[in-house]
């Protein structure tokens, strides 16, 4: 009987793809003003807030966050994260270089862009990854306690996008709602536990 499990190969085309997504749903949503919410929220805040980039803020702010992974979900989620959170801030830095958008409605910004991180998230998390932070207390949760992701994540969106009103515009605000609405949306329909046997 073949094996359910995914081999190295399929794990990084999926990684690869993954970030790819996320990347330019990230571009999307910066080129607009908008907001996501988990870390990569928090990260879109210290960029509006100070001079450092998405990415540098990004990458520095999942550091802490690989202790609970290592220690709980063991060290190939680790690594698996550490690449995607890796790719994610190189990519989101390098996108801009290969897309010029002259007009972008807000609105389709923050519906295709929550739809591409919501995927890319899905696949991430079907190849025992995620993009770090708060995703990974999220993948957590899920595995120990059947929480699931979606819903927490909602939650912890929320909560981001409530302290952007001391930064951003309340447009920006209802606009990064819809958006962070289509990526959980994503996460709620799409990841059960059990429903996906691959590992």
């Amino acid at each position: 009987m073949p094996s359910n499990k995914h081999s190295f190969i399929e794990d990084v085309q999926a990684i690869i793809i993954a970030t790819l997504l996320a990347s330019l749903g990230v571009m999307l949503f910066k080129t607009t003003g908008l907001l996501i919410g988990g870390t990569a929220g928090l990260s879109f805040l210290g960029q509006y807030a100070t001079q450092f980039s998405f990415s540098e803020i990004f990458f520095i702010i999942n550091l802490p966050f690989y202790i609970l992974s290592y220690k709980q979900l063991g060290w190939k989620f680790t690594l698996k994260t550490f690449v995607a959170v890796l790719l994610l801030s190189v990519f989101v830095e390098f996108t801009p270089t290969f897309i010029t958008v002259s007009f972008l409605d807000p609105i389709y910004s923050a519906v295709v862009g929550g739809l591409l991180i919501g995927f890319g998230l899905l696949m991430l998390f079907r190849h025992g990854a995620s993009l770090g932070g708060l995703m990974i207390l999220a993948q957590f949760l899920n595995q120990k306690y059947k929480i699931p992701i979606g819903k927490f994540q909602m939650s912890v969106d929320f909560v981001v996008l409530l302290l952007a009103i001391f930064i951003v515009d309340w447009r920006a605000i209802l606009l990064s709602i819809l958006g962070a609405t289509a990526c959980n949306l994503i996460l709620v329909i799409n990841h059960k536990p059990g429903r996906y046997s691959g590992k």
